[in-house]
C-alpha cells in the first residue's frame, strides 16, 4: 500500500471510531417527550433489553423483554384521571389495543437514533478535518511542543480539570429503583388470577410501596382480557362479512365518527374497510371526549389502524381547542378547512371543523361566528365552487344542510347524534338531488367517552362508494354489544328523478340486507 492510501485508511478509521463512540453516547443519553398512554411521558433508549414503564409512586412499574439488545425506558408523567382505579382501567384498555402506542414509541426511538447518527457522523469529521487543515509541518511542530515540559504541564492541567468536573469521589445518590426487585406478574398476584398468554412474560417491580395495588392490577387484567377477546373476535369476524364488492371503476371510503377514545374499534373498522376494498377513510370528528392532550393515544391508534389509507378528517364538538386538529395534521391527515379539495375517487370534497369545538366558531381567519353563520359560509363556498361538490364532510350534517337545500352538493356526511339517520334525499330548487347521511357512533359511545372492554351501544362503520367522481351508494355495518354484526344492504344514491330506473350496479345486491355474522 502507498503511504497516501494508508493515511486515508487511518483517517477513515478515526472518523468511524469517533462517529460510533459519539453517536452511541448521544443516542443513549437522548430522550423524547411524548404524550403516551394518556400521560406526558419521557422515552429513553437503553441497552438492557427491556421495555420498562415507570408509572410513579402509586402503581407498580412494569417491564417486558424487547427481544433484542436495545431496550426502552418510558417514564409516565402527569395525566388526568378521577382515581387510580380509573387510570388502571385506562391502561388495561390501551394495552389491549397497543398498536398506536407501540408505533409512537418506535418512532420516538427511531428519531433519536437518526439524530444521534447524524450528529455522530458530523462530530467524527472534526478530528479528520483538523488533521488535514493543520498540515504535516504544523502537526510536527505541535508534537514537539506537546513533549516539552510546558506541553506536559498543559496536558496534565487539562486532565486534572476534567477529573474535577467529573468528581468521581462523590457517592451516587440512592435511587428508589436501584434495589427494585422484579417478579413475574403471576408471582406478584400470588397465582390467584389466570393470566392471558400475552401477559405471561410481563414483570412487575415488587417493592413494599405497591403491594396494595395488587387489587387494581387484578382488575386491570380482567379488563385487558375482556377487551382483547371481544375486539379480537370482532376484527376476525369483520374479515368474513358479506359486504358489497366494488367494481373496477369504483372507490370505497370508510366513514367513522364519534369514536370518543374507543381504540378497540379502530382495527375492527380497518378490517371492515379491507373486506370492502376501501382505499380511504373519512373521520367526521369527536375522536376524543374533551380534546385534551392526554387523549393523544386515541389519535395515535386511529392513525396506526389506517396507516396506508388516504386520510381526511374534521374535528367534532368534543374535540375542544386546537390540539386534535393540529395533532392529526402532524400525523399526515388532510384536515379540511372550508376549501374544496380532490378526495378519493377523484371526487371533490369539502369540510370544516364543528364551530362548537372551541366554544367560538370560526371561518378561516374570522372568529366569533355561530353555528348557523358557519353553516351559511360553508354553503356559500360549496355553491360558489367551479363544479358541483361531491361530498361535504362535517361533524353535524346540519352544518351543510343549506348547501343541500340549495342543490349544490351530492352528499353530506357526518355523525354527532350517535345514531344512523338516512340517507335522506333532498331536492334543490331546480330539481338537483343530494343526500344527507349521518353515521352512528363508531366507538359505540353512549356518552362523551367510550373507553370500555366493549361498546356501550351499537358501534357503526359506514362504507361510501364513489364512481365517476360522485358518491353512488352507502353500506352501513354495525357491531352490536353482543358481538354480532349487522350488515345492511347497499343503499344506492341516484341523482335522477324518482320515476327513472337506477343504474343496475347501484341496486341492492341479492341477500345483502340485514345479514348477520356472529363472531
Amino acid at each position: 500500500m502507498t503511504p497516501r492510501l494508508l493515511s486515508g485508511l487511518g483517517l477513515a478509521a478515526v472518523w468511524l471510531a469517533v462517529a460510533l463512540a459519539t453517536g452511541s453516547a448521544i443516542f443513549l443519553g437522548s430522550s423524547r417527550e411524548v404524550v403516551l398512554a394518556s400521560h406526558d411521558s419521557v422515552v429513553r433508549p437503553t441497552l438492557d433489553g427491556w421495555v420498562t414503564v415507570s408509572t410513579g409512586p402509586v402503581l407498580p412499574d412494569v417491564r417486558i423483554a424487547s427481544g433484542q439488545r436495545l431496550g426502552v425506558d418510558v417514564t409516565l408523567g402527569k395525566t388526568t384521571s378521577e382515581s387510580p382505579a380509573a387510570l388502571v382501567e385506562r391502561y388495561a384498555l390501551i394495552a389491549s389495543q397497543p398498536e398506536g402506542s407501540v408505533a409512537k414509541v418506535r418512532d420516538a426511538v427511531a428519531d433519536m437514533a437518526y439524530d444521534a447518527a447524524l450528529r455522530g457522523i458530523l462530530l467524527g469529521l472534526v478530528p479528520v478535518v483538523v488533521w488535514l487543515l493543520l498540515g504535516p509541518a504544523r502537526r510536527r511542530e505541535l508534537w514537539r511542543g506537546a513533549r516539552s515540559p510546558v506541553g506536559l504541564a498543559a496536558g496534565l492541567a487539562v486532565v486534572l480539570g476534567l477529573v474535577l468536573l467529573w468528581e468521581p469521589w462523590q457517592p451516587e445518590e440512592p435511587s428508589l429503583g436501584a434495589h427494585r426487585t422484579w417478579v413475574d406478574l403471576d408471582t406478584f398476584l400470588d397465582h390467584r388470577v389466570p393470566l392471558p398468554g400475552q401477559l405471561s412474560e410481563v414483570q412487575v417491580g415488587a417493592d413494599v410501596t405497591v403491594v396494595e395495588s395488587q387489587r387494581l392490577v387484578e382488575s386491570a387484567i380482567s379488563t385487558y382480557e375482556n377487551s382483547k377477546e371481544f375486539y379480537d373476535k370482532a376484527a376476525t369476524g369483520a374479515a368474513e362479512l358479506p359486504l358489497r364488492e366494488p367494481a373496477d371503476d369504483e372507490t370505497v371510503v370508510v366513514l367513522v365518527s364519534d369514536r370518543h377514545d374507543n381504540i378497540g374499534m379502530d382495527r375492527v373498522a380497518r378490517a371492515i374497510g379491507d373486506r370492502a376494498g376501501a382505499e380511504a377513510v373519512f373521520d367526521a370528528g369527536d375522536d376524543t371526549s374533551t380534546g385534551a392532550e392526554w387523549e393523544a393515544f386515541s389519535l395515535d391508534s386511529l392513525d396506526e389502524a389506517f396507516e396506508d389509507y388516504d386520510k381526511y378528517a374534521v374535528a367534532g364538538n368534543h374535540d375542544n381547542g386546537e390540539f386534535v386538529r393540529g395533532y392529526l395534521d402532524d400525523l399526515g391527515w388532510t384536515m379540511l378547512d372550508g376549501e374544496v379539495v380532490e378526495g378519493p375517487g377523484e371526487a371533490s370534497l369539502i369540510g370544516v371543523d364543528d364551530p362548537r369545538a372551541s366554544g367560538l366558531g370560526n371561518w378561516r381567519d374570522e372568529t366569533g361566528l355561530g353555528f348557523d353563520e358557519v353553516a351559511e359560509r360553508l354553503s356559500d363556498e360549496i355553491c360558489d365552487a367551479d363544479e358541483r361538490v361531491a361530498t361535504a364532510l362535517v361533524h353535524d350534517t346540519d352544518l351543510a344542510q343549506p348547501a343541500l337545500e340549495r342543490g349544490c352538493v351530492d352528499l353530506v356526511v357526518g355523525g354527532h347524534v350517535h345514531v344512523k339517520i338516512g340517507p335522506d334525499r333532498v331536492e334543490g330548487p331546480d330539481g338537483e338531488v343530494g343526500y344527507s347521511y349521518t353515521t352512528g357512533t363508531t366507538g359505540g359511545a353512549a356518552y362523551a367517552i367510550a373507553i370500555g372492554s366493549k361498546p356501550r351501544r351499537d358501534a357503526m362503520v359506514s362504507l361510501l362508494t364513489y364512481r365517476d367522481g360522485r358518491p353512488v351508494g352507502i353500506q352501513p355495518v354495525t357491531l352490536q354489544t353482543n358481538g354480532q354484526f349487522v350488515v345492511e344492504s347497499f343503499q344506492p344514491l341516484s341523482y335522477e328523478p324518482l320515476e327513472e330506473s337506477l343504474d343496475p350496479r347501484s341496486r341492492p345486491e341479492p341477500g345483502g340486507g340485514d345479514d348477520r355474522a356472529t363472531n
